[in-house]
């Protein structure tokens, strides 16, 4: 029962809707297939494979809501859970910046969803497993890895009209190399809505060249270097100053997108004008669900909150370094006079067409950085942040790869990051979006780490 099609969703939503006696009601239903396999020491330790479906009720009496969730779908459970929300409602404090619920809207159709990746099976999870860790041993490498699909599915209704459906599934596969030693380490971290363009051999054999190119490190003193940051080392960095375009928090003055003396940088080039940012549903590589709250991409979602079920568009986020949108709630856009705008779960950052392997040819001396990881905020407003770097960091110079470096702690912001671009490669994917290979001029590193 965990994957219910659009006219099973909406046949539970509306009989819910109709227990309803609360001045307005909301349903959420969703449900989705799991499964996982994990190993290490070039062993599979687990695997297993979860179903799982859930529904919510909020009911809301003027300004006051409660919420109750339940997993069982027999008439007389889901007529309790409406009463049990309508009892926590009458219950709860007024919310003054309770928004009224969304009437009927239009979504876009989004290709969230392949078959492929919902016929995953055991046998093939083990087949991915061996494919990953047989190339390991015959070179003496050690392999852990973990492999996540998900096929899932999202409904949202309520008593105004509103109904939206989506069905979507994911792939995510990591996976780390380590030399017999413990002294070289590898790593890649590819993510699909379609399992057939993900090759668990093809990814492995790209985490043993750094594993076995990463031993022997040799320690440089830190300073500011110019990177080439791999998508999976920029993507946290990137997400993290997404996640903060928020008008909200740029009109109180709590973020990076505030202006001294009240307003928001809202039109500023406050980046290099390579760097443009977008979000498109409709994306062949980067499919989001089509409404706010609904998942897409394996069960990824955003935008709850008074912002359920808003619909999702192609937006420009940042253009030739301009900052040409901000994230905007109901309540924010109403007292704003603006129009709402709901965070989106993924988004693309162009780039150009080079290589990763062109972008270390062009680089005289400079640090190719593999992933970063342990990400901390040291402030907000400024978006500075600090980490370290991990799993393959190396020294180039003259458009080669001369030998691994010991790993970094960095202290940066990707806001001043951006403004430091020389160069941008061709987007991938990565932690459910589409980012370019960088090269980044005066990147700071402010001490050595030990770990590999």
């Amino acid at each position: 029962m965990a994957i219910l099609t659009r006219e099973e969703a909406k046949k539970i939503i509306d009989k819910v809707l109709a227990y309803s006696k609360a001045d307005e009601t909301s349903v959420s239903l969703s449900g989705n297939r799991t499964g996982n396999i994990r190993y290490a020491r070039n062993s599979v330790s687990t695997s297993g494979e979860s179903d799982n479906i859930a529904l919510a009720v909020t009911a809301v009496y003027g300004k006051k809501s409660g919420t109750a969730t339940i997993n069982e779908f027999d008439d007389a459970s889901l007529e309790k859970t409406v009463r049990r929300a309508e009892e926590i409602a009458q219950l709860a404090p007024e919310n003054p910046e309770y928004m009224p619920m969304l009437g009927p809207q239009t979504y876009l159709e989004t290709k969230t969803y392949a078959e492929s990746t919902a016929k995953i099976n055991p046998e093939f999870r083990a087949q991915a497993a061996f494919d990953s860790i047989d190339p390991c041993r015959q070179k003496n490498l050690t392999a852990a890895g973990y492999m996540e699909d998900t096929t899932g599915f999202s409904s949202i209704g309520n008593s105004k009209g509103l109904f939206g459906y989506n069905r979507s599934t994911g792939v995510d596969f990591s996976i780390t190399v380590r030399t017999a030693d413990g002294l070289g380490s590898g790593y890649a971290n590819p993510d699909v809505n379609d399992v057939t363009k993900l090759n668990t051999k093809a990814t492995t054999q790209i985490a043993m060249q750094k594993a076995m190119a990463s031993a022997s490190a040799r320690a440089l003193e830190p300073g500011k270097y110019t990177v080439i940051l791999e998508p999976t080392a920029s993507v946290e960095l990137l997400q993290n100053m997404m996640r903060s375009i928020d008008a909200r928090s740029a009109d109180e003055g709590r973020s990076f997108l505030s202006k001294k003396g009240g307003g928001t940088r809202l039109g500023e080039k406050l980046f290099d004008e390579r760097v443009t940012i977008i979000t498109d549903p409709q994306n062949p590589e980067l499919p989001l669900a089509p409404f706010s709250g609904g998942g897409g991409g394996g069960g990824r979602g955003g935008g709850g909150g008074d912002s359920l079920g808003l619909p999702q568009e192609k937006r420009t986020w940042i253009e030739n370094g301009v900052v040409k949108n901000m994230y905007y709630s109901r309540y924010w856009a109403e007292k704003k006079g603006v129009k709402p705008i709901p965070f989106a779960s993924g988004f693309i950052m162009m780039g150009g067409t080079q290589s990763l392997a062109d972008l270390i040819k062009s680089t005289d001396k400079g640090i190719l950085v593999t992933r970063f990881w342990y990400i901390r905020a040291v402030d907000p407003q400024t978006q500075l942040y600090t980490g370290l770097t991990r799993d393959g960091t190396f020294y180039i110079e003259n458009g080669q790869i001369k030998f691994p470096v010991k790993n970094f702690r960095f202290n940066e912001s990707p806001v001043i990051m951006l403004n430091n671009v020389e160069a941008l490669g061709k987007p991938v994917r990565a932690g459910g979006n589409l980012i370019p290979p960088m090269k980044i001029r005066d990147f700071t590193f402010t001490s050595l780490s030990d770990a590999v």
